[in-house]
């Protein structure tokens, strides 16, 4: 018969277990497939890029597909082992034919099959994997696209969300020149600091007539509004994205979408920072 001591020992055993696998499913993020088409993604852009992943998930699996023989992928070379990110090489066959984009596809197929991924990075500026982020989404998986902004409409519609690399650049380079000493013009020898509200005024000039922007805002705003005219700025984040993937309010040069929302000047915005509304003004 075992004794008392061994089965209170048993059961705080459990109740650790339990307590473990709960906080385990409460903290669970989703399980991302990082996919790098070398040929078209920029190395100085790794670190942003991937800071931007996670705001999305954990990268369970990182690679990169190129051909490591060739001195055009060099730069890419130190950021492997720093980032942890596996290269997969593909020798070039035949001249015009992109091995590399096969090899890629063919990967992800293989990944997708495990079922061990919520979603997948496609990271480049090529129109050749639209077909795969549709195929992906066909699955119930969650496609996030990166590339610059010449990247074709085909890929970007492709995907849940698209991200333009242009953003992560401008932020690294922001970064980089807060961390040294600012630049300003000068005028009578001293030196003129350009006011927050001065920048807003251009902005909001230009935002103020930009229609399809504006008119982006209200459809998504018409498709989430309660019957009492207010909408809750989560969900319109969210449709805002159905209807075009590659929506950003960086692209607009502001971080969060309520100043976006504030800067075009169409909506009342009402609440707290925790829950934010908005209705069309009158």
């Amino acid at each position: 018969m075992p004794k008392q001591s061994d089965l209170f020992s048993t059961r705080s055993h459990f109740s650790e277990r339990k307590d473990f696998m709960e906080n385990r499913t409460q903290f669970r993020s989703d399980r991302l497939a990082v996919l790098i088409d070398a040929d078209n993604a920029s190395a100085k852009l790794i670190e942003p890029l991937l800071k931007e992943i996670a705001k999305y998930g954990t990268a369970h699996v990182k690679r990169i597909y190129g051909d490591w023989t060739s001195t055009q992928l060099n730069s890419w070379k130190d950021k492997l082992n720093k980032f942890a990110i596996q290269p997969m090489q593909q020798f070039r066959y035949s001249v015009g034919k992109n091995s590399t984009d096969s090899a890629l596809i063919i990967d992800a197929m293989d990944l997708l099959y495990t079922q061990n991924f919520d979603g997948f990075c496609i990271i480049s500026s090529d129109s050749d994997f639209t077909r795969l982020a549709s195929r992906i989404r066909e699955s119930g998986l969650i496609v996030y696209g990166f590339g610059e902004k010449k990247t074709p409409e085909a890929f970007v519609s492709g995907c849940d969300k698209f991200i333009y690399t242009e953003i992560l650049e401008q932020a690294e380079d922001s970064s980089a020149t807060n961390s040294t000493e600012s630049v300003f013009a000068e005028k009578d020898g001293l030196p003129v600091v350009p006011t927050a509200n001065a920048i807003e005024i251009t902005d909001d000039k230009k935002l103020k007539i930009n229609k399809k922007l504006i008119k982006l805002l209200t459809d998504a705003y018409d498709a989430v509004a309660e019957e009492d005219g207010w909408a809750n700025l989560g969900p319109f984040g969210g449709q805002l994205t159905k209807l075009s993937p590659s929506f950003d309010s960086r692209n607009y040069g502001y971080k969060k979408l309520s100043e976006l929302v504030r800067a075009v000047g169409v909506f009342e915005i009402k609440g707290t920072k925790s829950q934010l509304l908005i209705n069309i003004k009158e």
